[in-house]
């Protein structure tokens, strides 16, 4: 990875708080770390909207407009065009591509909003998460950030901070706090990934 700045392309299918939460790092001087791109499957992703914001380019790219070969082509022109030291999934609702994680092995990372192994794989996404936490009965949730490989919320699990959820009423009460949880962890897992404080092999 490029040692003065950390390079990164963020994929995003919703309305990017957690982008929005790495610009804010990034702004206020606390993350040394530069966004290449934003890429989403929506055209109506908040995560584009930000990203014209802040000038960053940013691509719509969804499977539904291509032949799956020429998709898998076009996703390798954006990475290839803009070359990033790190994938960053942010709410990002699509399987990559496996010749793409394949290319970019322990490249790409994902933050998801339960601790892993719990709470994971296909389908398990969003409130489909935080209602399976509050049936289980749970006293604690958090955020897991793992690498990516070609099995959803199956890769490597980097770091995970755990959240009290003893006192929500309700799926959504838990969505909240461990959303504030992911706006404090993603950029702190970032920073440590620039420092070097953190391992992706």
């Amino acid at each position: 990875m490029n040692d003065s700045t950390l390079r990164i392309g963020v994929f995003a299918s919703g309305r990017g708080s957690n982008l929005q939460a790495i610009i804010n790092s990034i702004e206020a001087g606390e993350l040394i770390c530069k966004i290449e791109f934003v890429l989403s499957n929506n055209s109506d992703s908040g995560a584009l909207e930000i990203a014209r914001r802040y000038n960053i380019p940013a691509i719509h790219l969804s499977e539904r407009n291509f032949h799956s070969d020429n998709f898998e082509s076009s996703f390798f022109q954006v990475l290839r065009k803009y070359n990033p030291d790190l994938i960053i999934l942010a709410g990002y609702m699509k399987l990559i591509p496996q010749n793409v994680v394949t290319e970019y092995c322990n490249r790409i990372i994902n933050i998801h909003p339960a601790l892993l192994p719990n709470f994971g794989g296909k389908g398990m996404f969003g409130m489909n998460v935080h209602n399976a936490v509050f049936e289980s009965k749970e006293k604690y949730s958090g955020v897991s950030v793992h690498l990516v490989n070609e099995e959803y919320d199956k890769g490597k699990v980097l770091f995970q901070e755990k959240v009290d959820i003893s006192d929500c009423k309700s799926p959504e009460e838990i969505a909240e706090k461990v959303l504030k949880l992911e706006h404090v962890v993603y950029p702190k897992v970032l920073k440590m990934i620039y420092e070097k404080k953190m391992s992706l092999l």
